[in-house]
Formats: C-alpha cells, structure tokens, sequence
C-alpha cells in the first residue's frame, strides 16, 4: 500500500521519520511521500529523514515558531489559518501513485491534537482518496490537560477521517525507563506493527509471490465504514544454521527446511494468531463485536502454512463474530514469521470511556479553579481599595 503521510505535530512528525528509516531499513516502499508540519521551528529541525522541503512550519505570525503549548483551540486555528502552506506541500505529492493518505499524531498536545482534524476535514473535501488518521494517545501520568486534549481531539479527529487507527501509549510505557527511551520504543513498536500491515502485498524484482496476496484493496475494505481500528501483533523467531538452511522454534524440531512438519506449522500459525489477537493491542478492547478484521502472516514462504493461515482467519472469525474477516499471506526474508491484525470498528473500548470520564473531570476543575482564581483575586484587590486609589 503507498501511503502519502503527514505528520501533524512533534509526536506526529517523528513517527513519520521513523516510517522513512523503516522503509529504507526493509525496503518496503510504504511511504510515497512524507510531510511534516509543527507549529515549533525546533521540532522541525530535530526530525532526520523527512526532506527539508517537506517540513513545514505554521502559525509563525501567532506563536514565532515556539508552538501553541498544549493548547490545541490554538494548535486548530493556526492550522486553519495556515492550512495553505500545508497544501502547498502536498501539491508536490503524485497523488495518483497514492492509495491514501494517513495523518500521524499525538492527541495529548496542542498542534498536532488540534491541527490533525483540521487536515483531515481539508484533505477529504479535495481529494477522492481514503483519508486516514493514526492518532496516538497519552499516558495517564502526562497530566489532566493532556488527558483532555485528547478527549476532545478524539471525539474530532474520529469524525473527520475514514478511519482512526489508535496506539494508546498508556499501555506501552514500562516503569523505570526514561521518557526519551520510552517514546523511541514506542514510536518502533508502531513502526513495526503498522509497516507489516500497510506493507503487505508488496513485491519487489525477484521476491516472492504471495500464494494470497493482501493488497491495498484489502486494506481499505476493511477500513471501509469509518470508526476505531486497533492491530495486534505476535512473532516468533527463525533462526538460521551455519550451512544457510533455516531452523527454526516455530516448527518446534532440530531439522532444517525438509523436516519442517505441516501439522505442527499449522498449529503454531493458529497459536500466533491467537496470541496476536488475545495479547497486547495497540489500543486495548475486547474484540467480539469487532466488524472488520483483516490477518496477514509474514515471514520466509516455507513457514507460511496455507492451511495454518485459513485456520487462524476462520478462529477470527469466530472470536470477532463478523462476516468480513480478510487474510492472507506476505513472504519475507527476515528471520521471523510475523502475526498482524488489524480489527476495525471495535466500539467495547474501556481505555476510551475511562479517558472521556477523567476528560470531563479535568474540564471541571479546569471550570472551578479558573472561577475560584477570579473570585480570590477580587478578595485579593478589595482588601486594598479603601486605602489606595487605582491610577485609572
């Protein structure tokens, strides 16, 4: 699948950096074309792999390219006042060699929380193709304002693309490790999971022809219908001999390619399925209910058990309780078999209804503190007025 992508804001910006290193890492050829854009000239700088034309920076007459500083009414309206220069930028992108475009960003700050709507609303009017938004939300230690950007960008940014993939950082982070480290992590975690998905069915001269290729076709109908989409993923290693041949745990014996057993690959692909499906998701949710479903299985092609894939696809079925459930296969040469699964339109989400509750108490003492402030003030002043006269 070729993607355009934009990344909205600091979080926004640095995992499309990212998507260009794994693409040049793998080969993949995902990313037709990367665009940056931030409200803070410094973030901008700091990224390494998007072309320097491409970063484009907004809101230079409001905040001088310092950022909008978590406030993301200001980060929408820098974006909407500034919304010509990012089409500018896109005006570069080939976008008949494009199968659609995914906005990336954080939703806890205030650029890329406010502005990634905004760009979506923009890019749907004018263009025919899918306009998806990968949105990342923030841990629940990062704070009560960031909690509520995201509450609100969420509810927005939803509505405005054809699809919301979400990566919920809350369920990422591991204690003691630092936040730079944390983030580095995480933003790869994404990489990974999202790369194996958008890069399946993709064939370079002399690679392998899936026996069931998962095209970009695949990926769009399963996104088709708009809502919340989450993507698991499980892997096993494939190791390979001191003669070249490929042993592996995954087949659960010491021989090389001729020894692998079709019974027990098929059950350890139907065992990495589950595992994928059961494990830790991008965004946490139970998955029954689930209304569209899509597998791919990567790794080398001896290990990409037919049967094993059908098998897993039907268990899916089965777990999700829906009809439209896609799969297929995408040989690789890494030293892996890879699970992804992308399950779009999940709506029993308790990460999403806890973020919306801790949302409306935040506003809410936002909403006191703000009065009491006003009132204490006042009392603060009054004290002082039979005594001083003010100069006007």
């Amino acid at each position: 699948m070729k993607l355009a992508m934009i990344g909205f804001g600091q979080a926004g910006g640095k995992i499309v950096d990212r998507f260009l290193d794994y693409d040049d890492r793998t080969g993949s050829g995902i990313v037709r074309a990367a665009i940056a854009v931030n409200s803070a000239k410094a973030d901008l700088i700091g990224l390494d792999n998007i072309p320097q034309e491409n970063r484009v920076l907004i809101g230079q007459a409001r905040v001088k390219g310092h950022g909008v500083g978590a406030d993301n009414e200001l980060g929408a309206e820098v974006a909407e006042e500034d919304i010509d220069e990012v089409q500018n930028a896109i005006d570069s992108i080939p976008t008949h060699e494009v199968d659609a475009f995914l906005i990336v960003a954080g939703m806890g700050g205030g650029t890329g929380s406010g502005g990634a709507p905004v760009l979506a609303k923009h890019l749907k009017r004018i263009y025919t193709i899918p306009v998806y938004g990968l949105g990342v939300l923030p841990g629940t230690d990062e704070g009560g304002i960031y909690t509520l950007n995201a509450a609100r960008s969420f509810q927005t940014f939803v509505r405005e693309v054809d699809n919301l993939l979400v990566f919920d950082n809350d369920s990422w982070r591991q204690t003691g490790e630092s936040m730079e480290g944390g983030y580095d992590q995480i933003n790869e975690e994404i990489v990974r999971r999202f790369g194996i998905l958008f890069g399946a069915g993709e064939v370079g001269e002399g690679q392998e022809v899936a026996e069931s290729v998962v095209d970009s076709s695949e990926i769009i109908n399963t996104l088709s219908g708009g809502g919340v989409s989450t993507v698991g993923f499980a892997s096993e290693d494939v190791e390979v001999n001191s003669s070249g041949g490929l042993l592996s745990r995954f087949t659960g014996d010491g021989g090389g390619d001729d020894s692998l057993d079709a019974a027990n690959t098929t059950n350890r692909i139907t065992s990495l399925v589950r595992k994928a499906a059961l494990g830790r998701l991008t965004l946490p949710c139970e998955i029954e209910g689930t209304e569209r479903a899509l597998l791919v299985l990567s790794g080398p092609s001896e290990y990409l058990n037919r049967k094993g894939i059908e098998r897993g696809r039907k268990w899916l079925e089965e777990e999700t309780g829906s009809m439209e459930v896609r799969g297929g296969d995408f040989p690789r040469g890494e030293p892996e078999v890879a699970a992804a699964i992308l399950l779009s339109g999940v709506t029993n989400v308790p990460r999403i209804k806890r973020l919306q509750q801790v949302a409306i108490e935040a506003q809410d003492n936002i909403d006191d503190i703000q009065q009491d402030s006003s009132e204490n003030l006042e009392e603060l002043v009054e004290d002082d007025e039979d005594e001083l006269e003010p100069l006007f």
